[in-house]
């Protein structure tokens, strides 16, 4: 990552900690203090972050149209500090039409990360001690207020899946479509096998459309992939029987393991 980061022209590149909050700590409490003409990047908890993503519903709104569908039936996001969140949130409240108000949002986030996750089940904003996730994008230990305040407005269903899965969603992912993601987008495609998406929203028909947000990747290259099939395959042997879906086919333990 932090080759790229230099390679599109940085001219220095400092990585500090094990998560994005020891980062932004770092950044704020050393860097910005010494640095009189540094500026603050929110990489969530801003209005025009919020409002950049919320045009995701709209391009999806376009396309469905377009397809000649009147819109989507659920939408799926992870969250780390809840600015993606936040975006479709309010993107589907300006759609201002039924699909959009019946639109359920699932929210993901992993187990060491789930700080949405408590704070709803808490009834307010609470801050994790630590973060233990290798989805380290996802790594705000207190989500922003807007997404807390947003999430308890629309009802939105909050989960957590494990490490594990979030891992072997990056490499399914890449060995079904051969696209790489790192684990805060893989959580997301975790909820694609496997049945998992029913058990979680168990209204969904067949004909029913789903939107998956897949974004993120940056942090993750072919060799993550392999060390997560190698350290955490063991789950397909209990999920893993879709044999219609190719990765099913060559998941570490899985079906073909069996046969």
């Amino acid at each position: 990552m932090v080759a790229k980061l230099r390679n599109a022209g940085a001219y220095e590149v400092v990585q500090v900690g094990e998560n994005w909050k020891e980062a932004d700590t770092y950044l704020r409490e050393r860097l910005l203090r010494n640095d009189e003409g540094g500026v603050y990047v929110p990489p969530f908890d801003h209005p025009e972050i919020w409002e950049g993503h919320s045009t995701l519903v709209s391009e999806v709104a376009r396309q469905l149209r377009d397809q000649g569908e009147e819109g989507a039936d659920a939408m799926v996001c992870s969250v780390g500090g809840g600015g993606l969140l936040c975006g479709v949130l309010l993107g589907l409240e300006r759609q201002h039409c039924d699909w959009s108000r019946d639109c359920k949002v699932l929210a993901l986030e992993t187990e060491g990360a789930e700080s949405l996750h408590k704070s709803l089940q808490q009834g307010q904003l609470i801050t994790l001690p630590s973060i233990t996730t290798i989805a380290t994008s996802l790594g705000a230990t207190r989500v922003a207020q807007k997404a807390f305040d947003l999430a308890q407005k629309h009802g939105i269903k909050s989960a957590v899946l494990s490490d594990a899965e979030a891992a072997m969603g990056c490499w399914r992912f890449a060995d079904d479509e051969r696209i790489i993601v790192e684990p805060a987008c893989g959580i997301n495609l975790a909820v694609c096998y496997d049945g998992r998406l029913k058990k979680l929203l168990p209204e969904l028909t067949p004909q029913s459309k789903v939107v998956i947000v897949v974004c993120g990747g940056s942090n993750v290259t072919l060799e993550t992939l392999m060390a997560y099939r190698n350290d955490y395959g063991w789950i397909e042997k209990t999920t893993t029987n879709d044999t219609d879906i190719p990765s099913t086919l060559s998941a570490p333990n899985g079906v073909l393991h069996d046969k």
